[in-house]
């Protein structure tokens, strides 16, 4: 009873310190809030729209300028008409526009003569998202009108619409999209980045309220308070933010998951669950961070180092199986990453508890890491014999 009598009156400490210092409010709920509405209405409609597309008709056809309108009326594209290459190329390279599409001088001649006319792509691989989405989005336009100049030739040829549709497109490809049938780029991206965006502030600010312990020489006061048990003043101090960071996390579920209407065959509970694993293994990793290197500045900077790795290294945008034998293991090193594959039994496959047991596991292994620097951090709480500046 004693032992909980010292965590309330730590927790009390936390609080008061948390309401005077305004870089708390900034760093979690600001932070959060502007990324979970950047993500989420940023990518509302599913997928980016309006991508700016320059298009140079050099060939100023009744066909080219019908290929231009049905480019512009795509959600994706908007194009941007340019008199010559080189005014294109200018606005292009100065980052306004996405990629540029030139249709050649002559183009309607050459479809009429059969001589193959040859479009022109220049896609900025700088804007990754925007220039493939173009480019996919150029390409399906000129397979459609390359498919609607052969059906025009073989109805010309007394071929009935079966037989064209065979030989336009002899193989008809039946696509299922498991797990996100709509292709919402707002479910795939903002359900794992706004989660990491919260493993990297649950790790930098525990740094931060950790750190200042020793920075502004409260450490002393804090062991008292504790009885000199480092143990009993970490799970003051953590308790507070365990339940602020889950509570953040749940709601962001909510949103997604009711709110948005993502998609989801699994339980919201166990996401819930996911992420109070994701916070306290995240929190353990902070006190391993601040325990190796006692420095505020030098462990806020291990510590965003660390929290940007995770975000390559979950495997959400590239599996990890294809990656490197050590690079696949350097993954198991983040929370991020566990939390990731919680997420894929819930919401793909609605395993529950059986399916992704041993990825909870895995994160409260993460308690266990901070075992071996504690001592180390007891001393520097005590003797505050580190730089603080």
């Amino acid at each position: 009873m004693e032992t909980f009598r010292k965590i309330k009156l730590i927790y009390r400490r936390e609080l008061v310190v948390w309401a005077k210092r305004p870089m708390y409010i900034i760093g979690t709920i600001l932070a959060l809030a502007f990324c979970t509405i950047f993500y989420t209405t940023f990518l509302a409609e599913g997928v980016p729209s309006d991508v700016p597309i320059g298009v140079v008709d050099l060939d100023n056809s009744s066909v080219s300028r019908n290929f231009v309108s049905q480019l512009d009326a795509t959600q994706l594209g908007k194009t941007i008409r340019f008199n010559t290459f080189s005014d294109a190329r200018e606005i292009l390279q100065r980052g306004k526009i996405t990629s540029i599409i030139v249709i050649p001088e002559g183009f309607y001649a050459d479809l009429q003569g059969f001589r193959q006319p040859t479009f022109t792509f220049y896609i900025n691989g700088l804007y990754f998202l925007g220039g493939s989405l173009a480019y996919k989005d150029l390409l399906l336009m000129v397979n459609l009108t390359s498919g609607a100049v052969q059906r025009q030739v073989l109805r010309a040829k007394g071929y009935d619409d079966a037989t064209i549709m065979g030989i336009i497109k002899p193989v008809e490809v039946d696509v299922h999209q498991i797990g996100n049938p709509t292709m919402n780029y707002g479910s795939y991206l903002a359900t794992m980045m706004i989660p990491g965006v919260l493993q990297m502030i649950v790790i930098l600010m525990i740094i931060y309220s950790l750190g200042t312990e020793l920075k502004y020489g409260g450490s002393r006061k804090l062991m008292e308070l504790a009885d000199g048990n480092i143990v009993t003043a970490l799970l003051g101090k953590l308790f507070f933010y365990t339940i602020f960071f889950t509570v953040i996390g749940g709601l962001i579920e909510i949103l997604f998951f009711r709110w948005l209407h993502y998609p989801m065959d699994g339980r919201l509970i166990n996401m819930f669950w996911d992420v109070f694993l994701l916070v306290i293994a995240s929190e353990a990793v902070a006190v391993l961070i601040i325990g190796l290197v006692p420095v505020l500045r030098f462990s806020l900077s291990v510590g965003s180092l660390y929290s940007v790795l995770g975000f390559s290294l979950t495997g959400f945008t590239l599996p990890i199986e294809v990656l490197d034998g050590p690079f696949q293991a350097m993954s198991y090193m983040f929370p991020l990453r566990h939390y990731y594959l919680i997420y894929v039994q819930e919401y793909m496959f609605n395993s529950g508890f059986a399916g992704w047991w041993p990825e909870a596991v895995y994160m409260l292994l993460f308690l266990f890491a901070p075992i071996v620097i504690l001592p180390r951090l007891k001393r520097a709480y005590i003797l505050q014999d580190y730089s603080k500046n």
